[in-house]
């Protein structure tokens, strides 16, 4: 058992003893390799430097010989671009010298035309002096006569060119109107009801004319107080007259005085309430009113106070034509008349109904219905064809577009429709004799009688003083000054007549 031991405590040393010495040779050849890696990396690096160096002389020597190509080539192009250069500098300096020779020519053709002008001045006066010696005239006079003779010649001269285009322009022009105005009025048929002035309301016995009269007349004074109308109580029997220029008012005062008359109970407090609830509903009728007119005429988009105050001109009166109407018609006119000439529809029945929105409140503010729409559509953002039309349809400013012409046309047609109109006889009399004025105004006018309601002037000339092609020129004269001193509805003709008369006696 000893033995065993020994034996293996020998094998056990020696295979120890054996790992260190494996281990020493093993670190020994590590060490070997790491000496010969070194050497290796040394000789790399040094073939790497030798490369580098090569390579530095190499890319030194090409850059060289580069740079010398290159300078050689940049010598050359400054060589060429001073000889191009010298080129062009002779070049100017021969265009200066022929600059210089002309204007000295120009210079000696100045001083001649100066010298030949003064000479031409001096023979002109004396020329001119030897003519006013021999026709007793000085210079001035005889520049005159000339021009007046002149004048006289060209006018002839326009007269009859005048006359020849005028005619021509005017049989073209009229049959094209004439097809597009009369399409427009047989498409449209508007209903025309004069306005009047007083609203008559029947009583229906003398107990209540009694209550409308009051205590010592108490009741129709608080009436008149209120409604803002005059109440008239005996012209008509059994009959209560309504007097008012404010169409709204009456009508308000109408429906008032029905609705106590028919509740019976009238005093003060009773018809200032009455008054107040009937003028809440027609405030609603009105907004409703101006809905159903845009709806109608196919317009959208238009702010509330515009449409309020479209149904109220259907309490306004111009000439006894009732503004709604009038409106409604022009904006239906002006639609069909542009949607002719290729314009906006729409566009044109808007403008064709806020024209004469102006007139919905020259009750309330002082001022032309004119500017007053104008400012009250800008204010509200109306398109510009809007605001030229409600301008040019009374002549404040020229038709910009086709929608604000067809407007124009239109209200000319609505409010020249015999009938659609009623004119005070003050007011008719005063236009009719400033007609005649404009007419007889005219050198070689002999008469002029306005006829047709004031809407023709027949002006009767001096066939001596005037001839054919005079009287055509003389025409439109008279139209157009009619047209910038008088106001009118519709339009006015007017027409020339020169005579001749020859007188004889047999004795």
């Amino acid at each position: 058992m000893e033995t065993v031991i020994i034996v293996s405590v020998i094998v056990i040393a020696v295979a120890i003893v054996s790992f260190i010495i494996a281990n020493k040779l093993n670190s020994a050849k590590f060490d070997i390799y790491i000496e010969q890696a070194k050497a290796k990396a040394k000789v790399i690096e040094h073939e790497a430097n030798t490369l580098l160096h090569e390579a530095k002389a190499k890319a030194k020597q090409d850059f060289d010989k580069e740079y010398r190509r290159l300078q050689k080539k940049l010598d050359k192009r400054e060589l060429e671009l001073e000889a191009l250069i010298e080129d062009e500098l002779h070049k100017i300096n021969k265009d200066k010298q022929i600059i210089q020779n002309r204007k000295s020519e120009i210079e000696a053709l100045q001083q001649g035309l100066e010298s030949q002008k003064k000479l031409y001045e001096q023979k002109v006066k004396k020329v001119s002096k030897v003519l006013e010696n021999a026709s007793g005239l000085t210079q001035k006079e005889a520049v005159d006569l000339m021009i007046d003779q002149t004048k006289q010649e060209q006018r002839a001269i326009i007269a009859s060119m005048f006359r020849k285009e005028y005619k021509l322009a005017k049989e073209n022009t009229q049959k094209e109107i004439n097809n597009i105005l009369s399409h427009a009025v047989t498409r449209f048929a508007g209903e025309f009801a004069a306005e009047r002035l007083i609203n008559n309301i029947p009583l229906p016995d003398e107990e209540a004319k009694g209550k409308i009269i009051g205590k010592e007349g108490r009741n129709i004074k608080a009436l008149e107080f209120c409604l803002g109308v005059d109440i008239i109580i005996g012209d008509i029997p059994n009959t209560i007259t309504i007097s008012s220029f404010n169409l709204y008012r009456r009508a308000i005062s109408t429906r008032t005085i029905e609705e106590l008359l028919r509740d019976g109970r009238i005093h003060p407090a009773r018809i200032e309430e009455v008054y107040n609830s009937v003028k809440n509903e027609f405030d609603k009728n009105i907004t409703k009113e101006g809905e159903d007119t845009i709806l109608a005429l196919g317009i959208t988009d238009m702010h509330k106070d515009l449409v309020h105050l479209v149904g109220k001109l259907r309490y306004r009166a111009s000439y006894g034509q009732n503004a709604l109407a009038h409106t409604l018609e022009v904006a239906n006119l002006a639609g069909l008349i542009a949607a002719q000439l290729g314009g906006d529809t729409i566009k044109a029945r808007r403008a064709g109904l806020l024209h004469d929105i102006g007139k919905a409140l020259t009750h309330d503010m002082p001022g032309s219905h004119v500017d007053i729409g104008a400012d009250l559509c800008k204010k509200l953002g109306e398109p510009e064809e809007v605001i030229n039309a409600i301008y040019a349809h009374h002549g404040h400013e020229e038709a910009t577009t086709i929608e604000s012409a067809a407007v124009c046309a239109a209200d000319a047609l609505s409010a020249a429709r015999p009938g659609a109109r009623r004119e005070v006889l003050e007011s008719f009399l005063r236009r009719v004799e400033e007609i005649e004025a404009i007419a007889t105004s005219k050198v070689g006018v002999v008469s002029a009688y306005a006829i047709n309601a004031g809407r023709e002037i027949r002006v009767i000339a001096n066939a001596q003083l005037v001839n054919d092609d005079e009287s055509v020129l003389m025409a439109t004269e008279i139209a157009k000054e009619i047209e910038e001193k008088v106001q009118y509805p519709g339009e006015i003709k007017v027409s020339v007549i020169r005579e001749l008369r020859a007188t004889g006696y047999a004795r």
